[in-house]
């Protein structure tokens, strides 16, 4: 019997890089209108992403992973894209209903002309 292959990653791992990955690719976007020039950023991007693909020390992986985070805040866009219905984006609670008011509050309004 064969025993199973063991990872030298974790799954907190894999998420991690594939969160970074695509923060990346999401930034590039934010740059990037036309959307066959990003195609060729996003394909340097998974380049410089397959090349470190193999490192097995763990120390050279933080630092590979340090400098990427740097490297990411380092060119983040100053105003990125935020789709319009989400928070912050231009329709973001544009109709909001109006508040209901309680039968006490709407006697003292009327109340008071």
């Amino acid at each position: 019997m064969s025993t199973p292959a063991t990872s030298a990653y974790t799954a907190a791992h894999r998420l991690y890089v594939k969160s970074l990955y695509k923060r990346y690719l999401t930034n590039a976007l934010n740059w990037y209108i036309r959307r066959d020039l990003w195609r060729a950023k996003a394909i340097e991007i998974r380049a410089e992403f397959e090349r470190n693909r193999n490192i097995t020390d763990p120390r050279a992986l933080a630092l590979v992973l340090e400098q990427a985070e740097a490297k990411l805040a380092r060119e983040a866009h100053p105003d990125p894209y935020r789709p319009s219905l989400f928070p912050d984006g231009t329709k973001w609670e544009r109709n909001i209903p109006p508040r209901m008011f309680s039968e006490q509050e709407k006697h003292d309004a009327l109340a008071g002309h």
